[in-house]
């Protein structure tokens, strides 16, 4: 869920031209990969952590959404700590989208981050299911349709990218995978729509019919949303952080 803390990840890599030997080719490559199974990762852990809490504590869905968002904070961080120097660990097409419009990556590679993500969200919640032997491939049945879901995945979207961004453009950027499982965790209890705020995890909760699940008919306003959330926290970015400040731990 992060920005591109540095470049490819290899300095090496970094100062190569665009055409001649291939080797960015094979480092596109190996972005993919990792923004495909850091994504697959984090899903596994919404929905693994999902079931796991509904079949130990049955009859307490306060302690059921804890567990399930302590799981998430502890992936999260981990994750990003895992394949934030390889691929960014964007995990998440929000990311990606701002750091298109920031300049940061290019349109090709941005494209291709948003289905890596997708189809490695998609994988993780049938590994998820299986994990805990259920049906590999469900569709949700839960349904999640109203306003307050709406507005909820607004703000926990624009919240994220701003924690990401005001990190990242004020010299903190080792800050991020903190900064971002805190506010993940927190969105999970503050909002009423336990805060998705990613399109490609959204669409993958679509796959579990489980906790963490939301019915296909209920995903397409959510991403709407997240998206809604993207462009405002993209004016709210260039508003607040609008000269990057290099991090002089990097």
């Amino acid at each position: 869920m992060a920005t591109d803390l540095s470049g490819t990840g290899d300095p090496a890599l970094d100062l190569l031209p665009e055409t001649g030997t291939g080797v960015l080719r094979l480092d596109l490559v190996r972005r993919l990969a990792a923004e495909a199974l850091g994504s697959a990762f984090l899903i596994v852990a919404v929905v693994g952590s999902g079931i796991m809490a509904t079949r130990l504590s049955p009859d307490d869905v306060g302690l059921q959404l804890l567990a399930n968002a302590g799981a998430t904070v502890g992936a999260l961080i981990g994750l990003i700590l895992m394949f934030g120097a390889v691929s960014g660990a964007h995990l998440n097409p929000a990311v990606t989208l701002v750091d298109r419009l920031l300049g940061s990556i290019s349109t090709r590679d941005a494209g291709l981050y948003v289905v890596a993500q997708t189809v490695g969200a998609c994988a993780g919640s049938l590994v998820a299911n299986a994990m805990f032997e259920r049906p590999v491939f469900e569709l949700a049945t839960t349904t999640r349709s109203s306003g307050a879901l709406w507005l909820s995945e607004v703000v926990a979207t624009v919240g994220l990218l701003l924690v990401i961004h005001g990190c990242v453009r004020t010299g903190r950027a080792r800050a991020v995978p903190f900064a971002v499982g805190v506010w993940i965790g927190g969105a999970y209890w503050f909002t009423s729509s336990t805060s998705f705020a990613n399109p490609a995890v959204t669409v993958a909760r679509t796959l579990s019919d489980s906790f963490a699940g939301i019915a296909p008919a209920s995903a397409p306003m959510f991403v709407l949303m997240q998206l809604l959330g993207t462009g405002l926290a993209f004016g709210l970015i260039r508003l607040f952080y609008p000269h990057p400040i290099a991090d002089p731990t990097a």
